[in-house]
């Protein structure tokens, strides 16, 4: 299965974050196939000082999505992400890792929305897709990824704490 993640940081050494993050998916999800340029971006949905650096990346895994997410939570946590369990909404982070797209399944548990809800609202996931995925086709909006417009407005995210 090919797996596409979102990968994000506006703590610390945000690019070694995001570096360190991606040395292990490779090691324990799957192999790094493809990765976008990372960009710096504001913080969306919350205020912060500090800027985000994003990217997108695939891995080719043979892994289960729940595997799959219990291995990005993991990942995350080793590298200084922490979660009160009584978070509600969004704050600065070490690193923060989507999953955005498995193949093209469609999944929704109370712990899992694959694609990721929110990619046409957020110009960090979308262009990163756009610029390694152009041709991929969004399973739900049926649309190749360089056709879908960045959707703006307010949105209330009821998934804050889905990946």
């Amino acid at each position: 299965m090919k797996i596409v993640l979102g990968l994000g940081s506006n703590l610390g050494d945000r690019l070694k974050y995001i570096r360190e993050a991606c040395s292990l998916l490779e090691r324990e999800l799957g192999r790094l196939e493809r990765e976008s340029s990372i960009i710096q971006t504001e913080p969306w949905g919350f205020e912060s000082d500090s800027m985000f650096l994003n990217s997108v990346a695939v891995f080719v895994t043979d892994k289960t999505p729940r595997e799959a997410l219990r291995i990005c939570n993991d990942i995350e946590s080793r590298l200084g992400r922490v979660r009160d369990g009584k978070e509600k909404g969004y704050k600065s982070r070490t690193i923060d890792i989507d999953i955005l797209f498995c193949d093209d399944m469609i999944i929704e548990t109370d712990e899992l929305t694959v694609p990721h809800p929110l990619i046409e609202y957020r110009s960090f996931v979308l262009e990163p897709l756009k610029e390694i995925l152009p041709d991929f086709v969004h399973p739900v909006l049926s649309l190749r990824l360089d056709e879908i417009e960045l959707k703006t407005g307010v949105l209330h995210d009821k998934s804050t704490n889905k990946k």
